[in-house]
């Protein structure tokens, strides 16, 4: 009886298989890319170049996901995740009042929008290890479609942790409050 108690205390005491996952995917632009990305100097064209490769790099993915080659949809993957980072990171210090900045960020919001369901099927099709990674992938192109929405709201929208500005009137002081009594 004790040898069986002293067996499953030591089992439990052994750490526990951790289900292995496969390495992130590594964010790159090969220097085909870069090079056609900076031939682009008008930031329409640039935004729409890196659109492009963002969706050919996706669709490379698709194909080799339905072909089991899940390691090299994996590194595509990367390439379409660095690709949209670039063009986030690229129209975030922009001026965020301007119309052409909201069609660029109305651009990439749509194209967010179609890819988000294609990353969703992807990833019920890939096994686990790489799922993984596709599932942080999709979060992040959905974070990046709603830093695109907020784009068009500005600082007329209160977001949560902020508090909304007091309105006042010209010549009009504020009420003082009542001490009570």
């Amino acid at each position: 009886m004790s040898l069986n108690i002293a067996t499953s205390l030591s089992l439990a005491q052994e750490p526990r298989a951790q289900q292995l996952t496969a390495p992130p995917p590594m964010k790159a632009i090969s220097r085909e890319e870069r090079a056609r990305i900076d031939e682009s100097k008008d930031p329409k064209a640039r935004v729409r170049t890196m659109l492009e490769l963002a969706e050919a790099h996706l669709a490379k993915a698709e194909a080799k996901t339905s072909q089991d080659d899940y390691a090299g949809a994996s590194a595509e993957l990367g390439r379409y995740w660095m690709l949209i980072e670039g063009v986030l990171d690229y129209l975030n210090p922009m001026s965020h009042d301007s119309n052409k900045t909201r069609d660029l960020y109305k651009r990439l919001e749509l194209t967010l929008r179609a890819q988000g369901p294609r990353l969703a099927l992807m990833r019920r099709n890939t096994p686990l290890e790489y799922a993984v990674w596709i599932k942080e992938i999709e979060e992040f192109a959905r974070n990046g479609r709603t830093e695109a929405l907020n784009s068009f709201y500005g600082h007329t929208v209160v977001r949560d942790g902020q508090q909304k500005p007091e309105k006042q009137t010209k010549g009009v002081s504020p009420t003082p409050e009542r001490k009570p009594e």
